[in-house]
């Protein structure tokens, strides 16, 4: 288990700090498959440290009036009718199996 420790820092907004210690960092280089020497824990708890204290300021913005969005730009995508088709080029497509039969791929059968 993952353990953060909360710590008070005081001063305007009185934020809580999660502060990851070097044990924390190497159970989470393991989970990630991620090799670290002993001497790269130590820097990397603390630039990861500071990361969650940046996510905790982003938390106190109000941002009940803001609108959700998926980009930056104000774009909209250009929408067309939904059909089927076959794609007009039946023989072309075929034209990449490895096997066709009767117009359709023909693939191993793998349930017995």
């Amino acid at each position: 288990m993952l353990a953060c420790k909360p710590r008070l820092l005081e001063g305007p907004g009185d934020l809580y700090r999660m502060a990851l210690d070097k044990a924390t960092v190497a159970r989470i280089a393991t989970l990630a498959r991620i090799r670290l020497s002993e001497d790269e824990l130590a820097p990397l708890a603390a630039e990861l440290s500071s990361i969650l204290d940046w996510m905790e300021q982003l938390r106190e913005v109000d941002t009940e009036a803001v609108p959700p969005m998926t980009s930056v730009a104000a774009t909209h995508l250009p929408m067309r009718e939904d059909g089927v088709t076959d794609g007009g080029r039946p023989g072309d497509i075929l034209g990449n199996a490895p096997r066709a039969e009767r117009g359709f791929f023909a693939v191993p059968k793998v349930v017995e």
